[in-house]
């Protein structure tokens, strides 16, 4: 951005040739058996992933915009930049083996053991316009647990607890063309279930997930990532589903969140962009259950999104926004037909924003369609 705060400098990266190719197997197998009165059902598996890509391009020239008046055409687009030709190949490969023990100890009393063990390796190459090539490679492994609880002190009472590690590898590299570490992750929830009719149920859940090396724009490098030390989310969601009378259901949930980045030379005490501290919705749809309408059914829904920071850096907010849904429908035997209305009231709102620069609308009003027909 210039010093008068509206002309945006810019940049186009053409690809001459980009090339990809991924594999992907995942098998397992499930048993059940007993030891005693004890009940199992275990599962093991095996997963392995590889994937390539090859990319070569070149910077061109771009004429500057004014964010408040844009003007746009390809006839902006100017001739190519000397010494910015470039080439890049990386492959990520991961294999994963898994078991899982889900155990029966009563009637109303289970518990779930498990874990698995990820090794991942990365090999990149980045040659720039010059000929040099710069290579790097890394491998990582670990092993992640799983653990699970779910106890009925009465048949309509779940009460529930579990905790997990998790392990990811993460594809790219920085501006500097370092690859990125593996993302790692722990979660622990605590949690009531509870049917309060036959057809309506009810769950209210304490969250805590605290991840590591997560990713988040650069932001003094457009276009690309750096990752972060430590980031926390933990807060608290009630939801109710089911139907309330025949023919009228309903899906509610509301949730306070509190996440934040906890560890890091740049961002220690930040909040995470795009998470609302508070979050509402209702969905709710009635069908006509007898006579000639029968079958006809309508739906209306609200959506409320808190407000959040736009960036990792805290340096703007989106506004909070209310948005409205709406449905029509109508379904007898195999057959089904709606219509969809999205932002009914066709207000302007923010759906989400990655920088100052890349900040993204929600959609006006949208109708849908559809038609179908069930074998």
């Amino acid at each position: 951005m210039q010093e008068d705060g509206r002309t945006l400098e810019r940049l186009q990266n053409q690809l001459d040739e980009q090339d990809g190719t991924s594999y992907i197997l995942d098998t397992n197998v499930v048993g059940n058996f007993k030891t005693g009165s004890i009940a199992h059902k275990l599962l093991f598996g095996v997963d392995l992933y590889r994937d390539t890509y090859n990319s070569s391009g070149v910077d061109l020239e771009i004429t500057p915009i004014d964010i408040f008046n844009p003007v746009y055409g390809r006839d902006q687009v100017g001739a190519r930049i000397p010494d910015t030709a470039s080439s890049f190949e990386e492959t990520n490969q991961a294999l994963g083996i898994y078991i899982q023990d889900q155990i029966t100890l009563l009637e109303n009393l289970k518990i779930l053991l498990g874990g698995r063990f990820d090794l991942i390796n990365q090999r990149s190459e980045f040659v720039d316009s010059f000929g040099d090539a710069f290579p790097s490679f890394q491998q990582d492994e670990a092993f992640s647990p799983r653990f699970g609880i779910v106890y009925q002190p009465i048949p309509e009472v779940s009460l529930y607890a579990s905790y997990a590690r998790s392990f990811q590898q993460v594809v790219g590299t920085t501006f500097d063309r370092r690859l990125f570490k593996p993302e790692r992750g722990t979660q622990w929830e605590v949690g009531v279930k509870t049917d309060l009719t036959d057809r309506l149920s009810a769950t209210l859940a304490y969250y805590n997930i605290t991840r590591s090396n997560v990713l988040a724009d650069d932001p003094e490098n457009a276009g690309f990532s750096v990752q972060t030390g430590e980031q926390n989310s933990q807060g608290v969601e009630l939801d109710i589903a089911g139907e309330i009378l025949p023919g009228w259901k309903i899906i509610a949930s509301a949730a306070y969140t509190d996440a934040k980045v906890t560890e890091d030379a740049d961002f220690s005490g930040n909040k995470l962009n795009n998470v609302p501290e508070f979050g509402a919705s209702l969905w709710t749809t009635y069908e006509i259950q007898r006579g000639d309408l029968q079958g006809l059914g309508f739906g209306f829904g609200l959506f409320y999104v808190g407000e959040r920071e736009g960036d990792i850096a805290n340096t703007f907010t989106l506004p909070s926004y209310v948005r409205t849904d709406a449905a029509i429908f109508y379904q007898e035997d195999n057959f089904r037909a709606s219509i969809n209305i999205k932002n009914l009231f066709n207000i302007e709102y923010f759906e989400s924003a990655r920088n100052d620069r890349e900040v993204f609308p929600g959609d006006p009003l949208t109708v849908v369609g559809s038609v179908s027909w069930k074998f």
